[in-house]
């Protein structure tokens, strides 16, 4: 089984991470190829960012022949776009965390990094059909590539929002927003005694699952292929034919 995980945006250091999750959680006999756009922004933090990563990201699914597609970025960034492109299955790990959080517990809180990520993942929760099964959506104000920096006392920032959520939230399991974040859910569950969720792992086990069960992306309806038309300017090479 081959599974392409695709960081929609352009830092190389955030993709390695991310693989290193997915394989972390892979089953024996399943592949994981990792890649990101040729063009976007370094990293993804609101609306303006997401816009700009999608038409990359997308060029890249298309590209890439595989059993199914992960977008390895929180706010499942052109998630419906993506399942046009594509027979294969795509999941986005927000949506593929939020629902392995439900299955564990009654309600979950997500900790995520900036604040003004926050609309967006709470809109998400909302299409979703899971916002009645999240108690609140927080912010540690980490920008996404301060994660991996020791200066940015990330670990212990995330892990104090934890604390807060259960305490304030009555949350039950934790699901951390960010993609960034993947290597810290066993300690962090360790440490607070509660499931915490990471969605590159849970994204990577339902793809598996999803594939075993020789599902796909219909093609009826909103997922339909795009129709050939003439794109202009910028945008010519990403004309449906």
């Amino acid at each position: 089984m081959l599974i392409h995980i695709i960081n929609p945006n352009t830092t190389q250091r955030m993709t390695d991470a991310i693989a290193a999750a997915a394989r972390a959680i892979a089953s024996p006999g399943t592949t994981i190829i990792a890649t990101q756009p040729d063009m976007g922004p370094a990293s993804i933090e609101g609306y303006y960012d997401e816009a700009y990563a999608v038409p990359g990201m997308l060029a890249r699914i298309a590209a890439t022949k595989a059993d199914a597609h992960v977008i390895a970025c929180f706010d499942d960034t052109g998630l419906d776009a993506a399942r046009c492109v594509t027979s294969a299955p795509v999941l986005g790990i927000g949506e593929a965390a939020f629902h392995a959080a439900s299955m564990v517990a009654g309600k979950f809180s997500v900790i995520t990094t900036l604040g003004r990520s926050i609309p967006a993942i709470e809109h998400n929760l909302t299409r979703f059909g899971l916002a009645s099964r999240c108690a609140r959506v927080r912010a540690c104000e980490i920008a996404v590539l301060a994660l991996d920096d020791p200066a940015s006392d990330a670990s212990t920032r995330i892990s104090a929002e934890i604390a807060a959520a259960l305490a304030e939230d009555r949350a039950e399991a934790i699901v951390l927003g960010c993609a960034g974040m993947a290597a810290l859910a066993a300690r962090l569950s360790a440490q607070h005694g509660v499931p915490v969720v990471d969605g590159v792992a849970a994204a990577v086990a339902f793809a598996e699952g999803l594939v075993r069960l020789g599902l796909k992306t219909s093609k009826i309806g909103g997922y339909a292929p795009p129709l050939p038309k003439t794109y202009t300017g910028s945008f010519a090479a990403f004309a449906p034919t």
